[in-house]
């Protein structure tokens, strides 16, 4: 009795741990942080204060854009399981610790998930569910698979993150407190920032995945440019971001602490360049490792700029 309780609790715990790797975690962590990001910037623009209420939306939110963020990166391991034997033999399809049947219904339960919590949630939030999964379709799905295509793949991931998640959560709170739904500038200049950063992730992202893609025809910007070239342009795509930043600061825009916008992001600026010279383009681990630092940069700014929104 024991062995097979032990048994199960294995099987559970390995199951688990697998459905964490399929979710993807760095971008689990970069939605989780999104939602209650955008939730605090709501509320310190609002001036509303927090209330019990409100836990239901942004409770709602953080499902729905959970289980749809579960949706897109899983389709695509669905369609890349041949690609990811070769760039990320790990994943749960591509090592086989999941089935091909597991995985479409993993996908297909998250998807639905996604639309129905939304749709019990609000207007706002079910739009940039919806929109993002569609586009999160057409990004992965025969026969458009627009990955296939630098310009429209980079497209697809930063419209998404860059645009569609930060403007949709922002009006699904303002709805949700009441408020008229109308985009402050605070939450403009983040989004700009998000939507030209996520651009360096998406140029980013293909560098360590060169072999396999070149071998699946997957056209890429690292294919097209070489990975020093995209290496070199995603860095000062994010410099140029942290730079704009710092000059919102200096021309002090309403509903933003300017100290702490332009201190905090002089310092992240500052260990980006630091950390990237110690990158060996050459040891694919040390690039991986590089864009895993790239998502902790994302992870920080919707960290510091709701606090600075917090202490305007």
């Amino acid at each position: 009795m024991n062995q097979i309780s032990g048994q199960s609790s294995n099987f559970q715990g390995n199951w688990l741990y697998a459905f964490w790797k399929f979710s993807r975690p760095h971008t689990i962590i970069g939605t989780s942080l999104s939602v209650w990001s955008l939730y605090l910037i709501a509320v310190a623009i609002s001036a509303t204060g927090f209330s019990n209420e409100q836990l239901i939306s942004v409770l709602g939110a953080w499902i729905a854009c959970l289980c749809g963020n579960v949706y897109i990166v899983g389709l695509n391991q669905l369609e890349d399981v041949e690609i990811d034997k070769i760039n990320k033999p790990h994943l749960p399809l591509a090592s086989g610790e999941f089935s091909h049947k597991q995985g479409q219904l993993i996908v297909i339960t998250m998807g639905v998930v996604a639309l129905v919590v939304a749709w019990l949630t609000g207007p706002f939030l079910l739009g940039l569910v919806a929109s993002s999964l569609a586009i999160g379709t057409a990004y992965s799905l025969p026969p458009i698979r627009l990955k296939r295509f630098p310009f429209w793949a980079a497209l697809c991931i930063f419209s998404v993150r860059g645009t569609i998640v930060n403007l949709g959560l922002f009006l699904h709170f303002n709805w949700a407190l009441g408020k008229t739904p109308t985009i402050p500038p605070a939450v403009w200049v983040l989004t700009i920032f998000i939507l030209v950063f996520t651009f360096a992730i998406a140029i980013f992202k293909d560098i360590p995945d060169l072999e396999g893609d070149r071998l699946y025809n997957i056209t890429t910007f690292t294919i097209q440019l070489g990975p020093q070239a995209v290496f070199n342009l995603a860095l000062w795509v994010l410099t140029v971001c942290y730079l704009g930043i710092m000059l919102i600061g200096v021309l002090n825009f309403p509903g933003i602490n300017p100290m702490f916008l332009v201190i905090t992001h002089l310092i992240v600026l500052a260990g980006m360049w630091m950390r990237s010279l110690g990158v060996d383009l050459e040891d694919k681990s040390a690039i991986a490792d590089f864009y895993q630092f790239i998502w902790k940069l994302f992870y920080l700014e919707y960290i510091m700029f709701p606090i600075a929104c917090l202490l305007a």
